[in-house]
């Protein structure tokens, strides 16, 4: 069994996801963090390795999707509480980042969601289990 998640996206411009994600709060293992890759630390144990994409390519033979128009995957995180998540979305429209969708409120569970500089969509989820339904 995996200890330890690493996501790895293509980003067109290092520097510029860089300062995305640090105005979000996160911050960077520098171990793992040069000219062509950044590992962004998402929790404990989760990374999210920002590969340029000349890098990035290395590791693939099939072309690069473009985030902007193709999705190539969600990324979920969880939230702890409505407030932080509301808060991290501002943040992120306010650092560039754009809107894909309306928030939704399952009562139990609420969710929004952001696209990064790059088109990568990060879905936010706040999750209060004592609601969930009773599925019996």
């Amino acid at each position: 069994m995996a200890t330890k998640v690493f996501l790895n996206l293509p980003v067109k411009d290092l520097e510029k996801s860089k300062a995305f994600f640090t105005g979000l709060g996160y911050s960077f293992n520098m171990q793992f963090t040069d000219e062509k890759a950044a590992c962004l630390i998402l929790g404990e144990n989760i990374f999210a390795m920002l590969l340029v994409h000349g890098y990035f390519k290395t590791y693939t033979r099939k072309e690069i999707c473009d985030a902007q128009t193709h999705t190539e995957v969600l990324i979920a995180l969880d939230a702890p509480s409505k407030e932080a998540l509301r808060s991290t979305i501002d943040t992120a429209v306010s650092l560039g980042g754009t809107l894909y969708a309306e928030p939704q409120d399952h009562g139990w569970m609420y969710q929004h969601s952001f696209a990064d500089l790059d088109g990568h969509q990060w879905e936010f989820m706040y999750m209060d289990e004592t609601l969930l339904p009773n599925m019996e």
